[in-house]
């Protein structure tokens, strides 16, 4: 599928200012967003990407700090682990 955005000349201009590849970045900005809510898995953040690896999926992640927001039931469980352990 292909995805087209239209954006007002002059704002793309001076985006164009700031980044040299504004489609690239609104992807990016995109994929950050879908991982940080939980809509996009970390393989399909790197397949969205064309990623060549793990590696390189894992490293935008931190350069965008984009790590998913732990659900109520996972931060129950790790509560629950760590009150058992102590």
């Amino acid at each position: 599928m292909t995805l087209t955005l239209n954006i007002p000349d002059p704002l793309l201009r001076r985006l164009e200012t700031q980044c040299a590849d504004v489609p690239r970045r609104v992807l990016e900005g995109f994929a950050a967003e879908a991982y940080r809510s939980g809509s996009l898995s970390r393989a399909e953040v790197g397949q969205l990407l064309e990623h060549e690896s793990l590696w390189e999926t894992e490293a935008f992640i931190a350069s965008h700090d984009v790590w998913p927001s732990p659900s109520v039931g996972e931060a129950a469980r790790d509560i629950e682990t760590l009150s058992t352990s102590l």
